[in-house]
C-alpha cells in the first residue's frame, strides 16, 4: 500500500509518501507561489519522481492546509488540524499536546491516544506569533530567516517588543535597530514575544505532556529554546517538522484505504 499526503500551505507546499511498511518513502517541501494548484501539481509529480513510483502505485491521496480544494488529483481532503494530530501521533504515539506555528496562523491541538482531535484553537487573524512575523523581522534586521535561531542563542539579554501587531512590531524593531540595540538581543525579545502568544493559546486547551511542536517555525533553536523555558518542558520535534501535515495527510490516506479493504466482501471459492 503507497498513499499521498499533500499539504498546500500559504507559504509552502509540502509533500509525503508513506509505503507498505508505514515507512517514508520520499518527501518535498517548496514555496507554494502565486498558484496553490501549480505548486501542488508540481509537488505531487516530485513525490513520485523522488520515490520512484508512477500514478497507478498510488492507493489514496489526500490534501490538506489552504489549497487542498484546488488540487484535483486528491482523493480527499482534510483539515490541517486533523492531519497535524494524525502526523504527531503517528512519530510520537505518547503525545497529548501540539503546538503549529505555520507560514500564517497557529494552532493549539489536543489529541487523544490515536490522534483524534479532542479540542483546538487556532489564531488566523493576525500574522503575529506566525512565520510570517519572523520572515518579516529577519527583513527589517537585514538577516537570514534560517539565522535567526542561532542569532539568538548569541546572548542572555532580551528587549520587550511590546506591539501586538506585525506592522506595529516591524517599526518597533526598526526603531531599536536605530537605537543601536544588538540584534541578538532583538530577535531573543521577538522569540520571547511569540512564546507568550503560543503559551496564552496553549493555556485556551490546556496543556497537557508531552507536548510536540510542528510546521516550519520548530526548525529556529531559538524559537524552540524560548518555547521550552516559557512552558518549562522538552517538545518533542521530528527531524522534519514541516511536513507533518502532509505526513497525517498520508497516515489519514493509509487508514482509509484499510477501511475499505476490511469492507471488501471476501470470495469463497468452494463449491460444495
Amino acid at each position: 500500500m503507497i498513499t499521498i499526503g499533500i499539504d498546500s500551505g500559504s507559504l509552502a507546499t509540502k509533500g509525503v509518501a508513506l509505503g507498505p511498511g508505514k515507512e517514508l518513502l520520499a518527501f518535498i517541501v517548496e514555496l507554494t507561489g502565486g498558484i496553490s494548484k501549480d505548486s501542488g501539481e508540481r509537488v505531487y509529480k516530485r513525490i513520485l519522481d523522488k520515490a520512484g513510483i508512477s500514478e497507478s502505485d498510488i492507493d489514496y491521496v489526500v490534501s490538506t492546509g489552504y489549497g487542498r480544494e484546488n488540487l484535483t488529483f486528491s482523493n480527499k481532503q482534510v483539515t490541517e488540524i486533523t492531519c497535524h494530530g494524525a502526523g504527531v501521533n503517528f512519530l510520537f504515539p505518547d503525545v497529548s499536546t501540539v503546538l503549529d506555528i505555520g507560514g500564517q496562523d497557529s494552532k493549539a491541538i489536543r489529541i487523544d491516544e490515536k490522534g483524534q482531535v479532542t479540542d483546538f484553537i487556532m489564531n488566523d487573524k493576525c500574522a503575529a506569533g506566525t512565520g510570517r512575523f519572523l520572515e518579516v523581522i529577519a527583513k527589517a534586521l537585514d538577516v537570514k530567516l534560517e539565522n535567526l535561531g542561532v542569532l539568538s542563542q548569541q546572548t542572555e539579554n532580551e528587549v520587550n517588543i511590546s506591539s501586538m501587531c506585525t506592522v506595529f512590531a516591524e517599526t518597533e524593531v526598526v526603531s531599536l535597530v536605530a537605537g543601536n540595540t544588538p540584534i541578538p538581543d532583538i530577535i531573543r525579545g521577538v522569540h520571547k514575544s511569540i512564546a507568550n502568544r503560543s503559551e496564552i493559546l496553549l493555556n485556551k486547551i490546556g496543556i497537557a505532556e508531552p507536548v510536540a511542536m510542528s510546521g516550519g517555525v520548530a526548525n529556529n533553536i531559538g524559537m524552540v529554546a524560548e518555547l521550552e523555558r516559557r512552558l518549562n518542558t522538552k517538545l518533542k520535534i521530528s527531524e522534519n517538522p514541516q511536513i507533518i501535515g502532509a505526513l497525517g495527510a498520508a497516515v489519514i490516506a493509509r487508514k482509509i484505504v484499510e477501511k475499505q479493504s476490511a469492507k471488501k466482501p471476501t470470495t469463497n471459492s468452494h463449491v460444495p
